[in-house]
Parts: C-alpha cells; structure tokens; sequence
C-alpha cells in the first residue's frame, strides 16, 4: 500500500522527467539556444565576446566597419545570420556604423534601462548576441539609427 510521502515522490519524479523533454523540445525549435557560455567563449574571440555576450562596446571610431561602404551584406560574427544590407547603411559620425533599417526579421528589441539612460537594445534575432542600440534620430526617411558595434558584424561582398 502507497503511503502519503510515496505519492509525493511519485509526483516529483513525473513533474521533473516532464520538465526535462520540455527543455529537449525547446532546444531543437532553436538550435542557437544548446550553445553553452563555454562554448561561446570557444567559438568567439575574447573581444567579440564580450560585445556580443557581455553587452560591451567597442570604443567610438575604432570599428573595423565605422567607414566601410562596400556593397554587401552585413551578417551577425556570432551566428552568421544575415541582419543589414549595404544599402541600409549610412554615414552618421557617431562613431559606429549606422544603418537605417535592418533585414525583415533579423533584429530582437529590448528595453535597455543601464547606464542610467532609457533606449532600445538590439540583438540578433538568431543567436540573441547583443549589436548595439537603435536611436529615433536617424537623417533618412525611417528616421532610424541602428547603432552597430563592427566586432558583432562580419560583412560578406555582393
């Protein structure tokens, strides 16, 4: 005969082993979401890291991409998914390269509140490594500024 404590236990055993195929259905919809800490520090350059991992940023005028303006596509140096196209990209002297849209889909929006400021992080949809902020202050008609540190870009020519 099952007392009270075997029920219990009986229960902690089902509810964990339901948790754990959840976690394994949840891991094949978004392959990016296996990759442990460990295997992004392996996989990505200290500095890419942590830009891309950390939130950091590059200093002003010192990205490989803050004056590049070949015709290609700019893709995330995390995962490799396309986020903007040269067409999209415009000088802005901030200091970091500027584009005033991003591919459809590509781009995650998050509600920034460090640094004692209010703004919008933006982050690769894909593998959710950190790009930079998106200001409302662009000079083109979306009048949008997507921020960009060139460590989390790795452009590809036409």
């Amino acid at each position: 005969m099952l007392n009270f404590n075997h029920i219990i236990y009986f229960i902690l055993i089902l509810t964990s082993l339901t948790c754990t195929s959840q976690v394994h259905k949840t891991d094949a919809i978004n392959p990016s979401e296996k990759m442990t800490e460990q295997d992004w520090k392996n996989k990505l350059t200290p500095e890419q890291y942590r830009i891309l991992r950390e939130k950091g940023t590059e200093y002003p005028n010192t990205g490989e991409y803050n004056l590049h303006f070949e015709k290609g596509n700019y893709h995330c140096s995390g995962c490799d998914a396309i986020l903007f196209k040269s067409t999209q990209k415009f000088e802005s002297d901030c200091g970091w390269p500027s584009f005033d849209d991003a591919v459809k889909d590509a781009i995650e929006y998050k509600l920034d509140k460090s640094h004692f400021m209010i703004r919008t992080e933006i982050l690769c949809k894909n593998c959710g490594g950190h790009l930079g902020h998106l200001f409302n202050d662009g000079p083109t008609a979306t009048g949008e500024r997507f921020c960009v540190n060139s460590v989390s870009l790795k452009f590809k020519k036409e």
